[in-house]
């Protein structure tokens, strides 16, 4: 059995790895920033969770006190300015407490890069990433630096990205960068090949590129997946104009993943990311029938995304630069202003239907209130580079502390009682809209509460210029919900 920890136990992988060496018999600690993001998942209550910033000394040396093997699954996907900068301190701060605290092992996954000979120029993302595994294999801890390409899982933003594109897609004028080589390679074989460092005893400080067994162009890969899909030959005619920026815009306007997140995703594509070397083999053997091709890593995928069992999604982790402030409980609170829009409604249903409701909104359900004004809004926050609406669910009934709702995160929920939604549009204040239901009188009841946190004038004068639509959308709300509830008790369905 060995100690391990999990940074980023939130994210895409983190949330996938978690189990896994659960499953293989080591003890886990989780290093979250806020402990809350894991209370609803399955595996939490078999964990020790230690709140840490990447970036606080004394917290991360504590996260480290007693662990065998680190795990750093860290990296600012949506960049913004300085994040390189913030990415360095944040894993010279894990090296440095990682070193002090005799950690026998960290693990990194990174990035497959071009040889710099090649005459490749890394993108900022890329490069990144390839300073941070520098900085581990550097750092006087043995270290483990994975570098992979495109993972194909259910969830993952790779597979979103290529799936929604070969999906909506039946015709497609392409950039350049749908003609260059990369190696994709399967979740599962990426899952496989981090649980086995928790087992390795041998002192290794060294990287590895790991790769599946198929080496496609982006335009291969479309096809390929269209073929699994069971969709119609797709037509790919690449055109020389569009540059990383106006793909990632192209791709955040087709696909659910935002432009913020489809740029370095984008720019990865842009070189060649094929494996150098195979030397992994030497530690963590080929399993039996050899590594996931790509069709069948695509068909595990969708499969997953059918019975609707995908366990983690890109949105997952948290956008940065999103809003985490907690929603202010004090009725007295002294933060500033509050805007608050009240609603509630008898409803003539049970209470379970009624939470069914509450529990399913969003995603392919809507929001029970003028379709178009809320896809306008979705719309308005994909063009100022937010989230906007098109991230959907995780799962399409149930959902955690942590979720994501289109442009929503789910900030706290109570079983068959309330479900307090955190906003992660692009706003001036901070928004929260809350759904609650109980019986009263006998009665059953719903609730809804909309709050607002203005930040300056700015944020003021937004409230006042949207008040008029309110009534048109949160007005309609509660009708709409009471119905759908009534409809479940008329199907039978609850």
């Amino acid at each position: 059995m060995t100690r391990c920890l999990v940074t980023g136990a939130t994210g895409y992988i983190g949330g996938r790895l978690v189990p896994e060496l659960l499953a293989a018999g080591h003890d886990v600690r989780c290093m979250v920033r806020s402990a809350g993001r894991l209370r609803d998942l399955p595996w939490a209550g078999r964990t020790e969770i230690a709140e840490a910033d990447a970036r606080d000394p004394e917290r991360v040396a504590a996260a480290l006190r007693g662990i065998d093997v680190a795990y750093y699954l860290i990296h600012g996907m949506s960049g913004g300015r300085g994040f390189a900068a913030s990415d360095r301190d944040a894993a010279r701060t894990f090296a440095v407490a990682a070193r002090r605290a005799r950690v026998r092992r960290v693990v990194y996954l990174g990035g497959l890069t071009p040889d710099a000979g090649e005459g490749h120029r890394l993108s900022a993302h890329m490069s990144s990433r390839a300073e941070v595994g520098e900085i581990f294999l550097a750092s006087g801890v043995p270290s483990v630096v994975l570098r992979a390409a495109v993972i194909i899982g259910s969830g993952s933003a790779s597979f979103e990205m290529l799936r929604y594109l070969a999906e909506r897609l039946p015709v497609m004028t392409t950039p350049r960068w749908v003609r260059s080589r990369t190696q994709p390679i399967a979740v599962r074989d990426v899952l496989r090949y981090l649980v086995a460092w928790a087992g390795i005893a041998e002192e290794v400080n060294s990287g590895f590129d790991i790769g599946g067994p198929d080496v496609l162009t982006y335009a291969e890969m479309m096809r390929r997946y269209a073929a699994v899909a069971g969709l119609p030959p797709r037509l790919i005619i690449p055109v020389p104009l569009l540059t990383p920026r106006l793909s990632s815009l192209w791709v955040g306007l087709v696909t659910p993943v935002p432009a913020a997140i489809a740029r370095p995703l984008v720019e990865s594509l842009r070189s060649q990311a094929v494996c150098r070397e195979h030397d992994i083999a030497r530690y963590v053997a080929d399993p039996e029938g050899g590594l996931i091709g790509f069709d069948r890593a695509v068909s595990l995928a969708l499969q997953k995304i059918k019975e609707a069992d995908v366990a983690t999604r890109w949105s997952s982790a948290a956008m940065p630069g999103a809003p985490s402030d907690p929603l202010p409980t004090d009725p007295d609170w002294a933060g500033g202003s509050l805007y608050i829009d009240r609603r509630a409604i008898t409803v003539a249903a049970d209470p379970e239907a009624l939470w069914r409701v509450i529990e399913g909104i969003g995603g392919e359900n809507g929001w029970y209130s003028l379709p178009v004004a809320w896809k306008v809004r979705g719309a308005l926050d994909r063009m100022v580079g937010g989230v906007g609406l098109r991230r959907g669910r995780r799962d399409p009934l149930r959902l955690r502390v942590g979720d994501s709702i289109d442009f929503w995160r789910v900030e706290e929920i109570e079983q068959g009682r309330l479900l307090r939604l955190r906003a992660e549009m692009r706003l001036p204040g901070l928004a929260w809209l809350e759904l609650s239901q109980g019986v009263e009188d006998g009665r059953t009841v719903y609730r809804q509460r909309a709050v607002f946190h203005p930040h300056g004038l700015l944020g003021h004068l937004y409230w006042w210029s949207i008040l008029p639509f309110h009534g048109l959308i949160f007005g309609r709300m509660p009708r709409n919900v009471a119905a759908a509830a009534r409809g479940l008790m008329g199907r039978g369905a609850v």
